[in-house]
């Protein structure tokens, strides 16, 4: 038996408990994982709560992520012993994901995870870390250069915004980082940050064209923040949009994208192919200091994660929560 958070529904009750499973239980797929350790996300938070519909189905067992090593295959690309991570793809939503001690998967899921990292480093990186690792490749490839200008990161503290920062950085740009908690800013500059701002400043309502300032940014929040955002980059910068912590709204004009031509990006972690995952670890693993990886994480055990989610939700999580399944 392995031990696991079960998200169970009666009518419109939802609860969440710790539960004993065993491989019987879990859902159909050729890789057996022994997960090490897994981590909480914004999804799993709303999850967790029930504060949005992201489970399609219960009994679930929530974690968008898990990073562990095979234990059973029927797959020639996974060995006995192979250590893996796993993103997205609709685990912890529609198949049971990484909150527990055991999963089996899709062999197609999985990245090997690099060298460079174990598994509760790869989890301090997480879902988070991966999609801003993503949004730093589409920046490159849209052939930004530090020399352009100033980056900007919004969400800053938070586990997206805290890696971007870091990879931005570690990659020479002048990073600009709006946060809620400006509380925050020594942690940021930590990061590579040079300059801090309040979230105040772009989560209003704004000119459909600004100032020009940012050659480019990654935005985890949405809303009138993303609005703001793109109307104060510069001509033909870009903007990588991958959250919605703010608003899925986004109340904008064209005007940006052709007077300037603003590329837009949306980045897609979920449903990624493996050659963007691959690539993007690839960076992490590159790039990523790992002194810094320990300044954004807050180890749990699995027995803590049914408390967490309100938290989450309420933008009370400094950086990334790391989940010890075992303990």
């Amino acid at each position: 038996m392995a031990n696991a958070v079960l998200i169970t529904k009666d009518d419109d009750t939802q609860a969440v408990a710790i539960a004993d499973i065993s491989p019987a239980d879990l859902p159909e797929g050729e890789v057996l994982v022994r997960v090490d350790y897994s981590t909480i996300n914004y999804k799993d938070a709303l999850a967790l709560t029930g504060a949005s519909p992201v489970v399609r189905s219960f009994p679930m067992v929530p974690g968008i992520d898990l990073a562990g090593t095979v234990e059973e295959s029927s797959d020639d690309r996974w060995q006995v012993g192979d250590r893996v991570v796993l993103n997205g793809w609709g685990v912890g939503e529609g198949h049971w994901g990484g909150l527990a001690q055991i999963a089996r998967l899709k062999a197609d899921w999985l990245v090997r995870l690099p060298d460079a990292f174990d598994a509760r480093q790869a989890m301090i990186i997480g879902t988070a870390g991966y999609t801003a690792s993503l949004c730093v490749d589409a920046l490159l490839n849209h052939g930004l250069t530090p020399e352009a200008g100033e980056v900007l990161v919004t969400g800053a503290s938070g586990g997206v915004g805290s890696i971007a920062t870091a990879l931005l950085a570690k990659a020479g740009f002048t990073v600009v980082a709006s946060t809620g908690k400006t509380s925050e800013s020594a942690y940021l500059e930590t990061l590579g940050a040079a300059e801090v701002i309040d979230r105040a400043t772009l989560s209003e309502a704004g000119k459909p064209m600004q100032r020009e300032r940012f050659a480019g940014v990654v935005d985890a929040v949405g809303g009138n923040t993303l609005a703001n955002a793109c109307a104060q980059t510069r001509y033909r910068g870009a903007v990588a949009a991958c959250g919605l912590a703010e608003s899925p709204k986004f109340p904008a004009t064209v005007m940006p994208f052709i007077l300037r031509g603003v590329t837009l990006y949306g980045i897609d972690s979920v449903m990624a192919p493996h050659a963007p995952r691959a690539a993007a670890w690839e960076r992490l693993a590159r790039d990523m200091d790992l002194t810094l990886l320990e300044s954004v994480a807050t180890d749990i055990a699995l027995s803590e994660v049914p408390g967490v989610g309100a938290d989450v939700l309420a933008g009370k999580i400094k950086g990334r929560l790391v989940v010890d399944v075992n303990r």
